[in-house]
């Protein structure tokens, strides 16, 4: 049986290369700071949601974190050891938990967030501004294409049809 060739490159494997290539501008400000890739995502979506006083539910962080939520546990038990973060059950379900960056969080986010920047200019000059545009639009692009499916199926009931909210049924 003859193998088929590929005819496309490696998706999956020149974004994780792209990745990489642009931690490796980064890391070392996070290892100068005490913070692994997984603290530093953390602490970043908490600070884009610094604005929320009540704390952001573990779940939300996860999501945007890119964590599942056994490694989350584990990270947030090291960062409130840290005095980084803090945790305390919601106030309108005390099932879940909030999590929300403490003051030296927060100054660890302002910190880096100054030398992530200087990197991003760094690659806006050399790729131009449109180009850097155009990476972000086709990223965007190919995450929604590649999420709208599972959005879809999660939808769907054993049958394969298509499950209206519960809002829309009423």
């Amino acid at each position: 049986m003859k193998q088929q060739a590929f005819v496309h490159r490696n998706l999956p494997r020149l974004l994780l290369q792209a990745r990489e290539a642009v931690m490796a501008h980064t890391r070392p400000s996070l290892r100068e700071h005490g913070l692994s890739d997984q603290q530093w995502r953390v602490l970043r979506v908490l600070g884009e949601h610094a604005h929320c006083t009540e704390g952001v539910e573990t779940g939300r962080v996860a999501k945007e974190a890119f964590l599942l939520g056994p490694s989350l546990t584990g990270v947030l038990t090291r960062m409130e050891r840290a005095g980084l973060i803090a945790r305390s059950r919601c106030a309108q379900d005390a099932r879940r938990t909030v999590v929300r960056a403490t003051p030296l969080g927060l100054s660890k986010v302002v910190q880096l967030s100054q030398a992530i920047e200087a990197h991003y200019e760094w690659m806006e000059s050399e790729l131009g501004k449109q180009k850097l545009a155009q990476l972000y639009q086709l990223l965007d692009t190919v995450i929604q294409l590649e999420t709208a499916p599972m959005d879809q199926m999660d939808q769907m009931d054993e049958k394969g049809e298509q499950v209206q909210p519960v809002a829309e049924m009423e």
